[in-house]
Order: C-alpha cells, then structure tokens, then sequence
C-alpha cells in the first residue's frame, strides 16, 4: 500500500462511524459503475415495487425468509 492510501486510511479510521459509512458509500459506488446496469437494477426495483402495491406478490417477514434460506443451504 502505498503511503498516500496508508495516510488515507488512518484519517478515515478516525471519522466518526456515520461519516466512514458515507465514505463507503461513495467508494463503492465509484468502481465498475455502468449505466445499464443502473438502468437494469432500476428498471428491476420498479417492477418489485409496483407488484408489492398491487399485491401480485406478498412480503415475506425477515424471519421467514431466513428460515428458508437456511434450510435451503443447509
């Protein structure tokens, strides 16, 4: 690691956890950013969205949900 990243990093560490999880935000979101994927992600929260409105599909409760997913890769 070079000392610039090293120095970088020290100083990050000493944010305050709301502001380092901003930082992660912003990090993250700078790598491999590709517009069609942004449109597919977005396109496909949309449609979740509108099929939980109208009821076509129903939310499972986080337990459940973790339930099955355990029991499935169990």
């Amino acid at each position: 690691m070079s000392q610039t990243v090293e120095a970088l990093q020290a100083q990050a560490l000493n944010l305050p956890a709301i502001e380092r999880a901003r930082l992660i935000e912003k990090l993250i979101a700078s790598l491999d950013t590709d517009p069609d994927v942004e449109t597919a992600w977005a396109a496909e929260v949309e449609r979740r969205h509108a099929e939980l409105v109208s009821g076509a599909t129903l939310p499972l409760p986080g337990t459940k949900t973790l339930a099955r997913l355990k029991a499935e890769f169990q």
